[in-house]
């Protein structure tokens, strides 16, 4: 692609090499075309040399670079980053090198923020988003603790919290938020159980696609899960991929991030909706959970969607609930 400020593009070269082939001066056409005479015979010899191919632009990148990082300094760079964790500031002393030096190299190699690793084993983290609406699906379910009545430790302080529910006082048990998204919109849909057995799991999923299908999502291709048992063996699971039409696909073992876009509205989630304020009572939490999705699907600024929230990608008409 030519630069911004270029006189010519590739049909303005082949128009000047035209007119000085069918015997007109290079210095009259270049003077017409307002480039110099120069320019008009560089362009004329590329063409005489390599033909069409000649009057595209050529990559900027020199053919030798004497002055790089050797290859063997490169890769003690990357390992230091992928094994040990270290910034260019600390890799740059143990190697003798610039930090700017392992700056670069770790640009040069996808390795330059440490989000784009995965932390216990180093393997850089591959991005990718699916191109239409409906192609995959993550599901996933996240356990959280009941808030007893009065508030938790967050209201009342940890030791009052700890006389409060001392030995021999029945545990509040666990709310399992159950939640699917939309790969390639971010739309998310999430419902609040007391398990994730196998029929919870399977009535969620059909409820999730309804939702979709009212949102403009009409068919779900792929439903990505990780190995829970409700996912892997179950037959109610696997009746409500076949009523719905869908393949299922499990993730790899003990690899949460497969599933990253689910993992991380669970993130979310935590921040911005459980842990948000101090809740006096479980049904208090509870209840404000639907604000929170609405926010989420609706208003929500998403940085993956270019400041977007996710119903902006749902090409459907009056999406209901958009607007309030």
């Amino acid at each position: 692609m030519s630069h911004r400020n270029a006189r010519l593009t590739v049909h303005g070269r082949r128009l000047l090499v035209e007119r000085v082939l069918a015997g007109r001066p290079v210095a009259h056409v270049a003077a017409e075309m307002g480039v110099s005479r120069a320019t008009g015979y560089k362009w004329l010899a590329r063409y005489r040399a390599e033909g069409e191919a000649g009057l595209y632009d050529r990559s900027s990148r020199p053919a030798s670079s004497p002055r790089r990082t050797p290859a063997g300094l490169e890769a003690e760079i990357c390992r230091l980053r992928t094994a040990r964790k270290l910034g260019p500031a600390r890799i740059g002393p143990i190697l003798g090198v610039p930090a700017s030096t392992a700056h670069r190299v770790l640009a040069r190699h996808g390795l330059n923020r440490l989000a784009w690793i995965d932390r216990p084993t180093g393997v850089v983290i591959r991005r990718y988003e699916r191109e239409r609406p409906g192609e995959l699906v993550h599901v996933d379910v996240k356990k959280l603790g009941r808030i007893p009545d009065g508030g938790g430790h967050r209201v009342l302080g940890r030791a009052q919290a700890r006389a409060a529910h001392a030995p021999g006082r029945r545990s509040t048990g666990f709310d399992y938020i159950h939640t699917a998204i939309d790969d390639h919109t971010r739309l998310a849909y999430s419902e609040i159980h007391p398990d994730e057995k196998a029929p919870t799991c399977a009535g969620f999923l059909l409820r999730a696609a309804a939702f979709f299908t009212d949102h403009g999502i009409d068919r779900i291709e792929r439903v990505l899960t990780d190995n829970a048992w409700a996912y892997r063996k179950s037959l109610l699971w696997r009746q409500a991929l076949a009523e719905l039409g869908a393949a299922g696909k499990l993730t790899r073992a003990y690899r949460p991030q497969t599933n990253g876009k689910v993992e991380r509205f669970n993130r979310t989630l935590l921040e911005e909706w459980a842990y948000i304020r101090p809740y006096t009572s479980n049904h208090e939490r509870t209840d404000a959970f639907d604000a929170f999705l609405h926010a989420y699907n609706y208003h929500r600024c998403h940085t993956a969607l270019g400041g977007q929230p996710p119903t902006s990608r749902i090409t459907v008409n009056n999406v209901p609930g958009q607007y309030t």
